[in-house]
């Protein structure tokens, strides 16, 4: 059941992203199996920026990657430690994200933090590189359905055995019916004898 919800949603977030404009070669929906790797890239579109992250989700945001300008100082989400590879030079990077679950799905996004010196304040700049990423568990699919044609083979199977077990018992009672059944006694007529002894009065 959850895998149909997983593809309404799907269809409605590639909806949603196809009216939304042309999707370049770093953005959109992505489809991937279980097991496979995606590559997000990240681009700054202003200068300088002090820092990166890399986010999941909408609405609940995951912090799935953070990296320093100034001290190349990365951290990792536990949930992707030892998953993902770093390539390129900051603030441009293309994040490789390797192995990839069920629970990976979701969207992707950049986002840079650079200090605004006017106002002495960091501010937000939202990166290119945004994708949404669907991932398909086929091993899955492919063992319930498996487990589901066992599950019909033994169904038939025991309602044919069921069937002609319920058949021989018919016919075995019909059997004994008929063979035990009382067949009407041939009571013999006397009446030609009887004839007899009247005709010698």
């Amino acid at each position: 059941m959850s895998a149909v919800y997983l593809k309404l949603t799907a269809v409605l977030c590639l909806s949603c992203t196809a009216l939304s404009g042309p999707v370049g070669s770093s953005g959109g929906v992505v489809w991937r199996d279980f097991g496979e790797a995606i590559t997000i890239q990240c681009r700054c579109p202003e200068q300088g920026p002090d820092s990166m992250t890399l986010q999941q989700g909408l609405s609940d945001k995951t912090l799935v990657l953070f990296k320093d300008g100034k001290s190349e100082k990365t951290n990792t989400a536990k949930e992707f430690s030892g998953r993902l590879q770093l390539n390129g030079v900051f603030p441009n990077m293309d994040i490789l994200i390797m192995n990839l679950t069920a629970n990976d799905t979701g969207t992707y996004w950049c986002m840079y933090m650079k200090f605004d010196r006017v106002t002495s304040d960091y501010k937000e700049v939202k990166g290119s590189g945004s994708v949404l990423l669907v991932v398909t568990d086929t091993r899955c699919d492919a063992q319930s359905d498996s487990n589901n044609l066992i599950l019909v083979s033994v169904v038939i199977c025991a309602a044919t055995l069921l069937g002609i077990i319920i058949c021989f018992l018919i016919w075995i009672i019909l059997k004994t019916k008929m063979c035990t059944a009382k067949k009407p006694r041939f009571v013999p007529n006397n009446d030609v004898y009887e004839e007899m002894r009247g005709g010698r009065k």
